[in-house]
This record gives structure tokens, C-alpha cells and sequence, in this order.
């Protein structure tokens, strides 16, 4: 009988914050697949789990799946982590994820940390859609051509950035995006944690004023300010909403595609198809 892949969300800074069931599933399985080992062997001994480690990060990513692969086959359960949050987001693990599903091994997920959402919670931006981008590019050319792809996305978007890039994206982004409202989350549930909310403009300033900010980034940019005239928009809220219903959508999701298409969240669109029908 095959083994089980579990991808296991380790905490992103506090040790505090893993999991009853993820230090269970570590104690259980035959092996656990690390981006670093030397670096989970903190969490592990931190636990008092004992179970046997292996590296598996970018350099190794294809041999170390084939080789999971053959244990799980045989009966091996294996557990994939990553240094810090939910492994495969922006870190090593799809491969052997994808791989384990088209082979017919279980792959369950043991859900946690993850500075994505973390960061999303506290930053008082729109949280009905948003688009995480992982790692801008490094070169400011690619950067930027980057962010001229998502000027028009309505949604609040999310990257990680490297504290030596910081400055130059903020000020990247605040050029091509617009001097929108964003926020700067850094060290996450570590000891220096930091929430620096501000207009692009003010933020690139800071952070270029100051020496480079050390640790892990989460960069968080409004969405694209468009402002509809009130008028336009009292009169299509419904009339969309209709169209979309008579397509087949049903009233959910027509209400909240009705919003995208009028750069409105779904809560200011509801609004505002409530007062029409008030009218009618």
C-alpha cells in the first residue's frame, strides 16, 4: 500500500504558532523533506521530534522527487515543509506535489502559517480578492514592465521582496501604479515585527532614508483607485447583475463579477444594487 505525502505548514517566526496537528504528523512519518534541514532541526528539537530529515530544495528538486517518490510507493508516509509558512508557495514543493498526485499517492494537507495571509489580515487593505505575485523581478527593467502588467488589476496585490530591493520597488511601483495606499509587513510574528502603513510615495521615502531593513517582506498595494460616477453606477449595478443571471451565473458570483467589472468591491456594489431596488 503507498504511503501519504503531507504538506505541513511550519510557522513563519514564533515557534508557538505550529499546529497540534502538524507536530503530530512530524512525529509520525518515516521521513520529513526540508528546504533546509539545519534550519527545521530548530523546530524539531524545539518539539523533541525525532524523525529522520532529508534536503529537498531548488537544486535537488528533481532527483529528491523521483526518490520520494520510490519511498512513498513502497509505503512511506513523507512530510514536505519548507523553512518557514506553507511549503510550495514561492518555496520548493510543486514538483513533488504534482508528481505525487499523478502517481496516485495521497497528498493531504496540514494547513498553518502562511506570511501571505498573515500579512493580508493585518494591513487594513481590500481582502475580497487579491493577487500574490511571489517575487518581483530583480532587475528594474523586468520590475517594472512587471508592474505595468498589473495596473489595472482590480484587486489588492501582494509580493514578497528582498530588504535590498525594497526602496527601489516602492518607488517602481509607485511610478507606474499610482501613489496608492500600501503597506510594508516585515518580520512577522518575529521579535522585531514591523507594520509600516503609508502612500507608496511616503513608504519609498522611508525606506529609502533609512539603512536597508533586515528580515522577510511582504509588500501590500491597494488596488487600482477607479471612481466610477455615482450615477453610472446606480444605474448598471442591477442591470449587470441581470445580464450576468440571465447567462447562466447564479446571484453570488453575479454580484461579485458585476463589482469587478465596475471597480467596485462587493460590498459597495450590494450597496448600491439595495438602493436601486429601493428606487424601483
Amino acid at each position: 500500500m503507498a504511503g501519504t505525502l503531507f504538506v505541513v505548514a511550519t510557522p513563519i517566526g514564533n515557534l508557538g504558532d505550529i499546529t497540534y496537528r502538524a507536530v503530530q504528523i512530524l512525529n509520525q512519518v518515516n521521513l520529513i523533506a526540508c528546504e533546509d534541514t539545519r534550519h527545521t532541526h530548530k523546530l524539531l528539537h524545539h518539539y523533541g521530534i525525532k524523525t529522520t530529515t532529508i534536503s529537498y530544495h531548488e537544486h535537488n528538486e528533481q532527483q529528491r522527487t523521483q526518490e520520494l517518490l520510490e519511498l512513498m510507493r513502497n509505503g512511506s508516509d513523507v512530510a514536505l515543509v519548507s523553512d518557514a509558512g506553507t511549503p510550495t508557495v514561492s518555496d520548493p514543493g510543486f514538483r513533488i506535489v504534482q508528481a505525487a498526485g499523478e502517481s496516485g499517492i495521497p497528498v493531504i494537507p496540514i494547513p498553518g502559517p502562511s506570511a501571505v495571509i498573515t500579512a493580508l489580515a493585518v494591513a487594513g487593505l481590500p481582502t475580497d480578492e487579491f493577487l500574490f505575485v511571489g517575487f518581483l523581478p530583480s532587475k528594474a527593467a523586468a520590475r517594472q514592465n512587471k508592474l505595468k502588467q498589473l495596473v489595472s488589476v482590480q484587486a489588492t496585490l501582494i509580493c514578497y521582496e528582498a530588504p535590498h530591493r525594497l526602496a527601489a520597488t516602492l518607488k517602481d511601483a509607485a511610478s507606474i501604479l499610482g501613489d496608492r495606499r500600501a503597506v510594508v509587513a516585515r518580520e512577522l510574528t518575529k521579535l522585531h515585527e514591523q507594520i509600516k502603513r503609508g502612500q507608496l510615495t511616503e513608504l519609498a521615502q522611508h525606506y529609502g532614508a533609512e539603512e536597508t531593513p533586515r528580515g522577510e517582506i511582504v509588500v501590500l498595494i491597494d488596488r487600482n483607485p477607479i471612481e466610477p460616477a455615482i450615477t453610472s453606477i446606480q444605474s448598471s449595478v442591477s442591470e449587470v447583475v441581470a445580464r450576468l443571471e440571465t447567462e447562466g451565473m447564479d446571484h453570488r458570483l453575479a454580484l461579485k463579477r458585476a463589482a469587478r467589472e465596475l471597480g467596485l468591491s462587493r460590498a459597495e456594489a450590494y450597496r448600491q444594487m439595495l438602493s436601486e431596488r429601493k428606487k424601483d
